[in-house]
C-alpha cells in the first residue's frame, strides 16, 4: 500500500476544482500537510474541464475587489502567455472579464501545488466518510489502488456539490425553495478557426439582433477577445422552425485568448440532478444532442462558422449549483445587494445575482446597488462553517447561501477566493487543535492582507 494513504494529514481537501486548488494551496503555504482527492485527471475543476470562460468577473465596477490568490494565478498565466489578464466584457454584462488558455491553467495550477508541498491524488473518486465522536475521521477513495480510506485533522469539502458535508450529517438545502429546481447545466463548447471579422461585420450590420452592443462600437472595433450574446431573432425563427430545442433566447460566446476560438455557452440543460448518477449521465446525453442543434445553427446563421473547427463539446456538464450547505451563517440576497460588508468577511465581490432559469428560457439579473454602479459585498467566513461537524469547511458554490445569493457567490473569482481563505483556517484550526467555527476570524484576515486579498477597497 502506497504511503499516501498510510499518513496522517494536517488537511484533507475533496476535490480539485477552483476552491480546492486554492485551499489546498493556501494551507500547504501555511506548512500544513495536505492531501487533495480529485477525480478528474487535472486540478481547475470547471475551468479546465468543463469549457467554462472567461473568469467573471475580479471587478465591481471599475474597482476590481478581487485579488490574494487568484490575481497572482491571473499573473502566473499572463506571464506565461496563457492569458491577457483583465479585459473588457464587450456585451457589457460586466465590466472586466479574464480570458485564459485552460490547458495553461492546468500547468499553473498543478505547479503552485507542488511548490506548496501538497500531495495530489488524480483519477480518484469519493466513497464515502468516515465518522467518530461527530468528527470526520476518514475519506474513502476509489482509484486505480482500490479502495483506501485516507485519514486527517481537518476536511475541506471543496466537491461543487456537497458531498462530504451530505454524507457525514450537515443539513442542507436544494435549489430554489418552493419546488428545489436547481439552475440548468450547460454544455460548453469550444470552436477554432472562426472568422472573426466575418463575424463581427455581420454584427456591425445587425445591431438590433444583438441589444448589448448598442452604443458599444468602440469595443467591438477594438483587439480586446470579442463576446457577444445576440442572434435573437434568428434564433426564435430556428426554434419555431424546429431547429432548435434549447430553451433559451439567443446564442452567448465568449472569445477566448486565442484569436478566433471561442466557448459557446448557450445549452440549458433543466430539471438535472447534479448529486446523481444517473441525473449527470442524462445531462451530458442531452447537452450533446443541445450542441448538436446549437453547432447546426451556428453553420448556418452565424457568419464566421462556416469553417469553424468544433474543438469539443465540454469533457463535463457544467453544473451552477446543487446542494446547499446551510451553516452557521447563511448569506442572502439582501446582503448581496445592499453591499453588506460582514465585520468576518474573507473576500469581496462585484458580481450581480444571475439567475438562471431552472423552468425554462429567461435569466434574472440584479445587479449590487443597482447596474453600473460599481457596487460589491462582502463574503463572511460562517458561511463555510458547518454547524454540525467541527473539522469541516465548505468553500465554493455549496457554500451556505439562499438560492439568489448562491446565484452570485458561486462565479470562480470569489470561489478561489472562499478556497484561500478555508486553506488558511483549516492551518489555523490545526496548529490550535480547534473547532474551524472557533479560529480567531481576525487573524484569517491579517494572513489574507498579508497576502494581498482585498478586503476593503
Amino acid at each position: 500500500m502506497s504511503d499516501l494513504y498510510r499518513k496522517y494529514y494536517d488537511v484533507i481537501i475533496a476535490g480539485g476544482g477552483v476552491s480546492g486548488a486554492t485551499s489546498a494551496i493556501a494551507a500547504g503555504r501555511q506548512g500544513a500537510s495536505v492531501l487533495v482527492v480529485e477525480q478528474n485527471g487535472y486540478l481547475g475543476g470547471s475551468l479546465t474541464g468543463c469549457g467554462v470562460g472567461p473568469m467573471m468577473t475580479f471587478h465591481a465596477g471599475e474597482k476590481q475587489v478581487i485579488r490574494g490568490m487568484m490575481q497572482e494565478i491571473v499573473d502566473r498565466l499572463t506571464e506565461n502567455g496563457y492569458s491577457k489578464g483583465h479585459v473588457r466584457d464587450t456585451t457589457r454584462y460586466v465590466s472586466h472579464v479574464t480570458p485564459f488558455d485552460p490547458e495553461g491553467l492546468k500547468r499553473i495550477l498543478d505547479q503552485m501545488a507542488e511548490e506548496a508541498g501538497c500531495h495530489v491524488l488524480l483519477h480518484s473518486f469519493l466513497g464515502g466518510v468516515e465518522m467518530e465522536h461527530g468528527r470526520l475521521s476518514g475519506l474513502t477513495v476509489c482509484n486505480k489502488d482500490g479502495l483506501h480510506t485516507v485519514h486527517g485533522s481537518v476536511y475541506i469539502d471543496a466537491t461543487g456539490d456537497g458531498d462530504i458535508m451530505a454524507w457525514s450529517g450537515c443539513e442542507y438545502t436544494r435549489g430554489r425553495p418552493e419546488d428545489e429546481a436547481p439552475q440548468p447545466m450547460t454544455m460548453n463548447m469550444k470552436y477554432a478557426n472562426v472568422n472573426t471579422r466575418a463575424l463581427k461585420d455581420y454584427v456591425r450590420g445587425h445591431l438590433e439582433d444583438f441589444p448589448r452592443l448598442e452604443h458599444n462600437l468602440d469595443l467591438l472595433n477594438s483587439d480586446v477577445p470579442f463576446a457577444l450574446a445576440g442572434f435573437n431573432s434568428l434564433w426564435r425563427q430556428a426554434a419555431k422552425d424546429g431547429e432548435l430545442s434549447i430553451p433559451r433566447e439567443d446564442v452567448l460566446m465568449f472569445e477566448t485568448s486565442h484569436p478566433g476560438e471561442f466557448i459557446v455557452n448557450t445549452t440549458r440543460i433543466l430539471n438535472a440532478d447534479a448529486t446523481s448518477a444517473q441525473g449527470l449521465s442524462n445531462a451530458e446525453r442531452t447537452g450533446r444532442r443541445q450542441c448538436a442543434e446549437l453547432d447546426a445553427f451556428l453553420r448556418s446563421h452565424a457568419p464566421g462558422f462556416e469553417s469553424a473547427i468544433l474543438e469539443f463539446t465540454g469533457p463535463s456538464v457544467g453544473i451552477r449549483g446543487s446542494r446547499q450547505l446551510v451553516g452557521k451563517y447563511r448569506i442572502t440576497a439582501e446582503d448581496i445587494l445592499s453591499g453588506r460588508q460582514f465585520d468576518s468577511r474573507i473576500c469581496l465581490s462585484g458580481y450581480p445575482i444571475d439567475i438562471h432559469n431552472p423552468s425554462g428560457q429567461g435569466t434574472e439579473t440584479h445587479y449590487v446597488g443597482g447596474k453600473n454602479s460599481g457596487g460589491y459585498y462582502s463574503i463572511p467566513y460562517e458561511i463555510m462553517v458547518p454547524k454540525e461537524v467541527p473539522n469541516l469547511l465548505v468553500p465554493g458554490r455549496c457554500a451556505s447561501a439562499s438560492f439568489e445569493a448562491q446565484a452570485s457567490i458561486r462565479l470562480t473569482p470569489s470561489v478561489g477566493s472562499m478556497g484561500q481563505a478555508a486553506g488558511i483556517a483549516a492551518d489555523m484550526a490545526v496548529r490550535g487543535n480547534l473547532p474551524v467555527g472557533d479560529i480567531a476570524v481576525g487573524k484569517l484576515q491579517d494572513t489574507l492582507r498579508k497576502q494581498g486579498a482585498l478586503l476593503e477597497v
